[in-house]
């Protein structure tokens, strides 16, 4: 399959990602609504899921992402691979994420993922970022106690920024003393991540927990 070539940014804030979300019936998209499940927002061309699905048959994965042309061409991955534990969404979950996880069944979600989002760099594009306080009092309002949180980021300020915003929210902690991990416990890095530890970056990872 060719690479689908997309814009790198999308304005979240612009109309155009305004509209409300039209969501599926969920017992046609997995062939067991009754596992776990782990939502990872943002998930661009899906390369990741694609390799942790078939890993974890027992999980369901719901990838999330906001430029549509990758959710169609990572979907048609998805059914070339007969992978019935994965899906991926389009949409912007700033404005539909309390839909999505009230459309889900209940106290299923046992990981939300957040990984290298788009960063933003100017101070008056931050309101762009993708977790903002609405976010995680979304998340905290639907995710059962013991609900993890895996936040990373090539960029230290908007690694710093997730976490504290979850901090902020009583329902969040670190999962463990030490906030940042030095090694991804996922087992499976994105291609961003092997391509910043590629050129001898760092990466900025930490694991929170609902309580």
């Amino acid at each position: 399959m060719a690479r689908v070539r997309v814009r790198q940014h999308v304005n979240p804030l612009s109309s155009k990602y305004q509209q409300s979300l039209s969501l599926p019936d969920w017992s046609q998209i997995y062939s067991n609504l009754s596992l776990p499940l782990h939502l990872d927002i943002g998930c661009a061309r899906g390369r990741f899921l694609l390799e942790m699905a078939p890993q974890n048959p027992d999980i369901n994965f719901l990838g999330f992402e906001i430029r549509e042309p990758l959710v169609i061409e990572a979907n048609q991955l998805r059914d070339e691979e007969n992978l019935t534990n994965l899906h991926y969404l389009f949409g912007n979950i700033n404005t539909s994420l309390e839909d999505i996880l009230n459309s889900l069944p209940a106290d299923k979600i046992e990981l939300v993922m957040v990984q290298f989002p788009d960063p933003w760099f100017k101070k008056k594009h931050h309101k762009r970022r993708v977790i903002q306080p609405e976010t995680v009092a979304t998340l905290a309002k639907f995710l059962k106690s013991g609900s993890q949180i895996f936040l990373q980021s090539d960029i230290k300020e908007v690694a710093e920024e997730m976490c504290d915003r979850f901090l902020a929210h009583p329902s969040f902690n670190p999962l463990q003393s030490e906030i940042w991990l030095t090694e991804n416990p996922i087992g499976v890095m994105t291609e961003r991540e092997i391509a910043t530890l590629n050129k001898g970056e760092p990466v900025y990872r930490t694991m929170l927990v609902r309580e």
